[in-house]
């Protein structure tokens, strides 16, 4: 079989499918400073340093190690590091014990970690029309020990 061949082997497992932009991850290492705004359809893993904005359209991962200075809006946030600026995670929030969050926080539901640290205001958006709960009821709210 040529290398440009127009058919496949079936056999062939070797090749894998297309990463999508929903499922890619994109990594800022350790010793890495970005100076703008990053924006991704998929997940973005911080262990740097970000100065500006940062918007994934499913995750936002920060190591411990990794800093934010700037506003972060995403599906699903976990914070293990600082963030200076807002937090917009529509579905879900984790506050790790290792973590500093200076700014507000909008989200459906929260978990924070013992140790983890916030500075500005919480506010559960939705929380009552997204899960079902009856008004009165209580936000989905976690913290752990």
């Amino acid at each position: 079989m040529a290398i440009f061949s127009k058919e496949q082997s079936s056999g062939d497992s070797s090749r894998s499918a297309p990463l999508s932009a929903a499922t890619s991850l994109s990594i800022i290492a350790a010793g890495t400073r970005i100076d703008g705004d990053i924006d991704t359809d998929g997940v973005i893993r911080i262990e740097g340093r970000v100065e500006g904005a940062v918007r994934a359209g499913r995750q936002v991962l920060i190591g411990r190690q990794g800093e934010v200075r700037g506003d972060i809006t995403t599906r699903e946030a976990v914070i293990g590091g600082a963030v200076y600026g807002a937090v917009n995670a529509s579905e879900r929030l984790e506050v790790q014990g290792t973590s500093t969050i200076v700014g507000n926080i909008t989200t459906k539901a929260i978990a924070v970690v013992e140790g983890g640290k916030i500075n500005g205001s919480v506010r559960i958006a939705d929380a009552r029309e997204a899960s079902g709960n009856p008004p009165g009821s209580t936000p989905t709210v976690a913290v752990v020990r």
